[in-house]
């Protein structure tokens, strides 16, 4: 498996497959021809489908700019590697072709091509979480001592310059007010959201303080600004959310903060190298899904849990996310994006919960529910995985 840098990615939203994938692979293709007069970008599938609203083309321009710059949209067009395709053309002062380039975004602001996934750095010799947990019972470790392991201790500088970007997103997405980017025109709510939690009390707070956390990361997403994939933009908010918040109000030390990162990454990295955390090939499943499984995965691990009773929330976290669809209302990572992230972030709290009143025994593994999730993807008609023609996003005008 991959180093969880690999899970772990800062950039700006709203979308790590629309934004961040498609940016990086025209900073690559335009390095590679610095003399070309001007480029084709050619979007296909999913890609295609909810490019404008996920600000593909802004993102890639931003790359490509001040050269000339066609873009040619085809969201009826499938290629077979992936639904997020894209071909970059690049052409002399002359017209003719100098270079072209099929590349694949698949999650989290990865890139594909004929050659295999870009910028791999294998460093786990498991793959499975099973494999993993009989390692680290064997040895005596917990799961963020795997992590250093195999990623050495310089890890752990990396982790905390991602937990100050988190915690960043979380401040901003709390001060900043008023209308989100796009014609759904969406008030953003994570700043009523905290002052009505501030003024609680009892469960009410401590839920309504969490909630807020998590829709302050997910609306400053939406509005383009600077956030950590965990694992994709889409649901950036869920494990920051439930971090902070942690942080904050059960006055827990950074130390076990970078450790609950390390973990939920882990857990990430299992379910997007065993299966996918493309919403685009997966639906919302393989995003929000995964998201909450390392939340809840990092909430045990913080409060104390045992091996078996972190796998058990992470398991949680994801068998309840099951069958999840993508179907963002215009294109755009608004409607049903945002809530979802703070529902997912109070789902994690609650299977971490109900996990560390176990004992962590349980029937279905962690790695069979990343099976199961691949394959009930695979089952997900097309409409709703990211395209923007099924679901919400085919009937939500009939409700205004």
């Amino acid at each position: 498996m991959q180093s969880i840098k690999e899970i772990y990615k800062i950039g700006y939203g709203p979308s790590s497959s629309h934004t961040i994938a498609p940016g990086r692979a025209a900073t690559i293709f335009s390095s590679k021809n610095p003399d070309a007069k001007r480029f084709k970008v050619t979007l296909y599938g999913s890609l295609a489908a909810t490019g404008i609203g996920h600000h593909t083309d802004k993102a890639i321009l931003k790359e490509l700019m001040p050269k000339e710059v066609q873009f040619v949209w085809k969201p009826d067009v499938f290629l077979e590697t992936h639904s997020n395709g894209m071909e970059i053309t690049a052409y002399d002062a002359d017209g003719n072709e100098m270079d072209t380039w099929e590349v694949f975004s698949v999650g989290g602001g990865d890139l594909l091509d004929a050659n295999g996934r870009l910028f791999e750095n294998n460093v786990y010799p498991h793959q499975y979480l099973a494999e993993i947990m009989e390692y680290c019972k064997a040895e005596g470790k917990t799961f963020w001592e795997y992590v250093e392991d195999h990623e050495g201790p310089e890890i752990w500088e990396y982790l905390k310059g991602i937990w100050e970007v988190m915690k960043d997103s979380v401040r901003r997405g709390i001060d900043n007010e008023g209308i989100l980017p796009g014609p759904i025109k969406l008030q953003r709510k994570a700043s009523g959201q905290f002052m009505k939690a501030s003024n609680s009390s009892g469960t009410i707070k401590s839920m309504g303080l969490l909630f807020s956390f998590a829709l302050a990361v997910s609306e400053e997403n939406a509005a383009g600004a600077k956030v950590v994939t965990g694992p994709t933009c889409g649901a950036a908010g869920v494990l920051p959310g439930v971090l902070f918040y942690l942080n904050r109000d059960e006055n827990l030390s950074e130390q076990k903060i970078l450790r609950g990162l390390a973990t939920a990454a882990l857990v990430g990295n299992i379910v997007k190298h065993n299966a996918s955390i493309s919403g685009a090939e997966v639906g919302c499943q393989g995003e929000i899904g995964t998201a909450c499984a390392m939340a809840s995965a990092a909430m045990a691990q913080i409060m104390g849990g045992t091996i078996n009773q972190i796998e058990y929330a992470a398991e949680m976290g994801f068998e309840h996310n099951l069958g999840l669809t993508c179907d963002p209302v215009l294109g755009y990572v608004q409607i049903p994006c945002i809530e979802r992230n703070a529902i997912a972030a109070g789902k994690a709290y609650e299977c971490a919960s109900y996990a560390l009143f176990s004992d962590g025994g349980h029937k279905i593994p962690f790695d069979q529910v990343v099976k199961t999730m691949a394959e009930t993807g695979n089952d997900i008609q097309v409409a709703y995985r990211e395209t923007g023609i099924g679901g919400l996003a085919k009937s939500w005008e009939e409700f205004i």
